[in-house]
């Protein structure tokens, strides 16, 4: 079997920055588990991971473009204390999220001063190229339920009556 649409792919990975520093790695958890081509692993990797087998491994860079984007000065702006529901509680690196006309999205407090709150709405990682290292390490057929949920279940979490469709997820913990 090989990493293609709709199989359930477990890796597990080490990411890191362009300067050699981890980020991220599933080294002292568990395996990342996804459903490969439902838009669950960033597009970069995906198509890095397209067509390798079990036991197979690679080292990639993925560009910002296949990634989180390129980072947009736009996305950083100010906004007035009074919007937040406890002003009083703003501080520089909080992190929330901000509803809008194109979804949620986390934003970052990068700033406070006086009444004003600069908050940049990027992803963390937006303009980083990111270096990994992956190795594949299982591969298995999606099933219905995963499929029509365009995501893995988790250690059977679901039953019957699991809606992941509803706003927020179904509540069964593999939705979220």
């Amino acid at each position: 079997m090989v990493v293609e649409k709709d199989k359930v792919i477990t890796i597990d990975y080490t990411l890191k920055d362009s300067d050699g520093q981890t980020i991220d790695s599933s080294e002292e958890s568990e395996p990342l588990v996804y459903l490969h081509g439902n838009d669950n692993l960033i597009p970069g990797l995906e198509k890095q991971l397209e067509g390798k087998k079990e036991g197979d491994k690679l080292s990639c860079v993925v560009h910002p473009g296949e990634a989180y984007g390129e980072y947009d000065e736009n996305l950083v702006f100010t906004v007035k204390k009074s919007s937040f529901a406890d002003p009083s509680k703003i501080e520089e690196g909080m992190q929330f999220e901000a509803h809008g006309e194109d979804g949620a999205r986390v934003v970052t407090v990068v700033a406070v001063k006086g009444d004003d709150v600069t908050v940049d709405a990027n992803h963390p990682l937006a303009g980083e190229d990111l270096h990994f290292d992956v190795k594949v390490v299982g591969i298995r057929e999606a099933t219905a339920e995963e499929l029509a949920h365009g995501h893995v279940h988790s250690h059977d979490e679901c039953d019957d009556d699991c809606d992941c469709g509803e706003e927020g997820g179904c509540g069964c913990g593999c939705c979220g």
